[in-house]
């Protein structure tokens, strides 16, 4: 059947990401917050679709719950930023960008990164949409 249109909806430098961490994913977290294990619970702003597990992009914030790290950090749910993912995804220009682990970055709840430092190298896409995270970043990919 052919498409009768542009179905484009919202921020035109989102389109191409593939979606690489799902939910249940276990990420490691990238800051110096004191956690070192998240699993996923949830991705906020989600368009539910029947019987297809929520996904986040390079970027996008999710909802975990801390799995390892400082024992008051344990079991507590927090929404973090998406910034490694392992699942290749096409950037405009054409290249292909795949990191070696999924990783995360806890934040509060107004959104400032919890920690000071980032380790390891930061994406390209989620440091252009949190500017804050690229001034803790050692690397930008």
């Amino acid at each position: 059947m052919a498409k009768r249109g542009p179905k484009a909806v919202g921020v035109s430098y989102r389109l191409g990401l593939t979606p690489g961490v799902f939910m249940e994913s276990l990420v490691k977290v990238a800051d110096n917050s004191g956690a070192t294990l998240a699993k996923v619970i949830g991705v906020p702003h989600y368009k539910a679709v029947w019987r297809r597990i929520p996904g986040a992009a390079v970027g996008d914030i999710v909802v975990v719950s801390i799995r390892a790290g400082k024992p008051e950090l344990r079991k507590q749910v927090m929404r973090a930023i998406v910034i490694r993912q392992r699942r290749p995804y096409r950037r405009p220009d054409g290249t292909w960008v795949a990191f070696e682990d999924n990783a995360v970055v806890i934040i509060t709840p107004e959104g400032e990164p919890k920690g000071t430092e980032i380790r390891g190298p930061l994406a390209k896409e989620a440091a252009e949409r949190w500017p804050k995270l690229s001034a803790m970043a050692s690397i930008i990919v």
